[in-house]
């Protein structure tokens, strides 16, 4: 039986969430004596830029109470243990945030502005099929860096999450 679109982005977002403690693993398999080279701190800060990317959209939707920083950077981002941190208080409030779509909360439209004036509105549905995918890129990016780093990427694609049924 087919999920509504609610019930399918919770399914994708906990196959976010452990996509994001893979990806966590994939930064910490890189050894020691590679993680002074100049490509560690850029997977590090793709996974930091996407916790700050998924803050800031829970941010304009009213989610949290908090504007994340500015930058793609935030206290203790040059650490596995900072983005880590932040990291889990973005998933506590986007795990608290899906539980109570549904389909009027899809079809609203959401306006923001930036900081140079422009604004912008968006529907929900279209805004949460866009950080999805967001951080399906940059996942893909981080499992590169990690590999050329001599650590152990992870196949973090969703048909390895979601196990198709073997039937012969």
């Amino acid at each position: 039986m087919p999920q509504s679109m609610p019930d399918r982005f919770r399914d994708w977002y906990d196959y976010e969430r452990d996509c994001n403690a893979k990806t966590i693993a994939m930064l910490e398999s890189v050894p020691a004596d590679r993680r002074a080279d100049p490509d560690y701190p850029r997977a590090l800060a793709k996974l930091a830029h996407m916790t700050i990317a998924r803050w800031m959209w829970l941010y304009r939707l009213g989610k949290i109470d908090s504007h994340p920083p500015a930058r793609d950077r935030f206290d203790g981002s040059d650490t596995l243990g900072g983005v880590r941190a932040q990291l889990a208080r973005v998933e506590q409030a986007w795990t608290a945030y899906l539980a109570t779509i549904d389909e009027t909360e899809l079809a609203r439209f959401l306006e923001w502005s930036l900081p140079d004036g422009r604004a912008w509105r968006w529907p929900v549905e279209k805004l949460l099929i866009q950080v999805f995918g967001h951080a399906w890129y940059h996942r893909g990016q981080i499992a590169t860096l990690v590999a050329d780093l001599g650590g152990t990427p992870v196949d973090t694609d969703y048909i390895f999450w979601d196990r198709p049924e073997q039937i012969a």
